[in-house]
């Protein structure tokens, strides 16, 4: 059988969790992931760019003869997933949709807030996929700007960020929320602080709920694996290896490759 590896891309760091969740269900399983670190973030461009460079990044993946593909970017499956899922020949799946299922079901008092990229929360993605299901809860969302450049900084537990996080997240506190859905993939990096902050709120990444959704898939698609690694990324930093070894924990290669390939 021919080995045909998993995609998954992101803006940046952030999407390696849900590379590892899934990794973690299927350690047999080839990936290969692309970190498009020269652009990041993405919660701050238009609608256009960020279609733009989702396509992009699909095409580069697509080179690899992947058998599907992740967005691991709550951006880019906000404004793109549609689109990528009718420009491309293999299955494509997002991070938003298996997020709000999980947020459905963690609520007992139906008060839901959401944290994401400026871009993310202006899509309103998470409202409608959340209140589609049931539209009897209340959903709370606040965009979270500075976040993604705290974490890309690898400022993961530094006193500026305990105030950022408390900064952004008060007003969510007030409006008495049991449940934060973390909208994006780079917060789960920032969970034990935004847990020390949101005492007693359940919080939600979408990274597992998305690795159950790709078991689905992977039932229906060819090409087995050998357990391989693959990170490529636009734009090689020593934070980017620094958190991406503390994300991975393992062995793994690395590799910048040109925008321009995408």
């Amino acid at each position: 059988m021919e080995r045909r590896p998993i995609g998954i891309f992101d803006s940046g760091v952030g999407g390696l969790t849900v590379l590892k969740a899934i990794r973690d269900k299927f350690p047999d399983e080839d990936f290969v992931y692309f970190g498009d670190t020269a652009r990041v973030p993405y919660g701050t461009k238009s609608e256009r760019t960020i279609i733009r460079y989702s396509l992009e990044n699909a095409r580069l993946l697509r080179k690899f003869n992947v058998k599907l593909i992740v967005v691991a970017c709550n951006t880019s499956s906000s404004y793109a997933l549609d689109i990528l899922k009718r420009e491309m020949d293999v299955p494509v799946l997002g991070v938003v949709k298996p997020g709000a299922f999980a947020a459905i079901k963690a609520t007992k008092t139906g008060n839901i807030g959401v944290i994401g990229t400026e871009a993310t929360i202006k899509s309103g993605a998470y409202r409608r996929e959340i209140l589609a299901i049931n539209p009897f809860l209340k959903i709370f969302e606040k965009p979270c700007p500075l976040f993604v450049p705290l974490i890309e900084e690898g400022w993961l537990d530094d006193e500026i960020t305990y105030m950022v996080v408390e900064r952004y997240l008060s007003e969510l506190k007030s409006k008495n929320i049991d449940t934060l859905v973390l909208g994006c993939t780079h917060y789960p990096l920032l969970k034990n602080v935004i847990g020390k902050v949101c005492n007693n709120i359940k919080l939600v990444d979408s990274a597992e709920e998305t690795a159950l959704e790709t078991a689905k898939i992977i039932k229906k698609v060819k090409g087995a694996g050998k357990g391989e690694v693959r990170i490529l990324v636009s734009d090689m930093s020593n934070r980017f290896k620094k958190i991406a070894e503390m994300i991975m924990g393992d062995s793994f290669s690395i590799e910048e490759v040109s925008v321009d390939v995408c």
